[in-house]
């Protein structure tokens, strides 16, 4: 995208009319974000809520305003949304401008006022599928649209996950993660020993796509503020959030620990 505003700006356009031909009257706004957050029952009440608080502080902080009002147009619009299984995503909060401490706060106190729910399984693939459409429902104009999924497990249900993450970057949509590793991978779970990886390797894409992980619950808002700053920014993330070459990751094991566990086929991938 910054090599995309110099080329326009040595043609005299600008993105925003760039935007305004894509899509007239439309409001424009430098990033399109979706917070697709995990309410699976492998968090616990305790996770969810620090989860929810987290990105009620950090959608205030001074970093994350900041890193907006620095924006060409200065203002971000926001939709938060709720995901677990298959047939588990809720859009909580609806598209919202943030341009300043009074939206950012108003989005926050909303955040704050609905309480945290709880449903089983774990699909990041219809999450993401579920997010996709939400673009294109909006009002704006944005820069970039980017989806920001969190979860503390593999996809176990739905279509397989590299296969959403392609369709969606298909799309001209990123696709960032905050794997979230705040427990031990046990026999009664569908875990596995390296989230991250796994997150890197079969869930984020797209230009700029990053990995932040979590492993210490009281870092939970600094986590998401520095994850929300580098998105809103669209700054170059550090060389620890990109994904790198290394061990090739399944990226079907937790449609595989479920079936070897329960015994129930998820006909999606198959």
């Amino acid at each position: 995208m910054r090599i995309l505003t110099s080329l326009m700006c040595l043609l005299g356009l600008t993105t925003t009319a760039v935007a305004q031909q894509q899509r007239p009257g439309m409001v424009d706004v430098d990033l399109e974000l979706v917070l697709a957050v995990d309410i699976s029952y492998s968090m616990d009440m305790d996770e969810l809520r620090l989860q929810r608080d987290g990105y009620v502080t950090a959608i205030t902080s001074k970093p994350v305003l900041d890193a907006i009002k620095q924006g060409i147009h200065g203002k971000i619009a926001v939709v938060y949304v709720e995901w677990a299984g298959s047939n588990q995503q809720k859009v909580i909060l609806d598209w919202t401008v943030i341009d300043g401490p009074d939206t950012a706060g108003a989005f926050a106190d909303r955040l704050a006022e609905t309480a945290p729910s709880r449903a089983y399984r774990t699909s990041i693939s219809t999450a993401l599928t579920f997010s996709a459409p939400l673009f294109d429902k909006n009002a704006y104009n944005g820069l970039r649209r980017v989806i920001d999924v969190s979860g503390d497990g593999p996809n176990n249900q739905g279509i397989l996950v590299t296969q959403a993450r392609d369709m969606v970057v298909a799309q001209g949509i990123s696709i960032n993660g905050l794997p979230l590793s705040l427990k031990a991978p046990n026999s009664m779970s569908v875990d596995v020993d390296d989230l991250e990886g796994y997150y890197r390797d079969c869930v984020i894409g797209g230009p700029g796509a990053f990995v932040v992980s979590l492993n210490d619950k009281a870092k939970f808002a600094e986590a998401i503020r520095e994850k929300l700053v580098l998105e809103i920014s669209d700054a170059m993330p550090p060389p620890k959030f990109i994904r790198t070459q290394g061990k090739p990751t399944n990226c079907a094991i937790g449609e595989q620990i479920w079936r070897d566990r329960y015994g129930d086929a998820n006909p999606d991938w198959q």
